[in-house]
C-alpha cells in the first residue's frame, strides 16, 4: 500500500470587506425597491399596490445585480482558488 498524504491547504479568509458586499448588494436592491414602492404610492395612494411594486422592484434589482455579477471576470485570486491539486488523466491538455 502507498501512503498517499494530501498536501495541506491553507485555509481562505476572506476580508471584511469581501464578506461584507453580498449585504451591500442586498441593500442596494432594497434601497431600488423602496423607490419604486414610494414612487407608485405618491402616484395612487394605494398600499397594496405599493407594496407589490416593491417587492417586484427588490426581486429585479436583486436578479439583475446578481446577473451583472457573474458577468464579471475573476480575479487572479479566485483562478487560482479553482484550480485543482492534480492534473487530469488526458494529461492536462485542456487544463484550465
Amino acid at each position: 500500500m502507498t501512503d498517499r498524504s494530501e498536501p495541506t491547504k491553507q485555509p481562505v479568509t476572506p476580508s471584511r470587506r469581501d464578506r461584507l458586499r453580498p449585504l451591500e448588494l442586498v441593500g442596494f436592491s432594497v434601497v431600488l425597491g423602496v423607490f419604486a414602492g414610494l414612487v407608485v404610492l405618491l402616484a395612487t395612494r394605494n398600499l397594496v399596490l405599493s407594496a407589490i411594486f416593491f417587492g417586484v422592484g427588490f426581486i429585479v434589482s436583486v436578479m439583475m445585480v446578481a446577473l451583472v455579477g457573474l458577468g464579471g471576470k475573476p480575479s487572479k485570486e479566485d483562478l487560482q482558488a479553482r484550480q485543482d491539486l492534480q492534473t487530469p488523466e488526458d494529461g492536462g491538455k485542456y487544463w484550465h
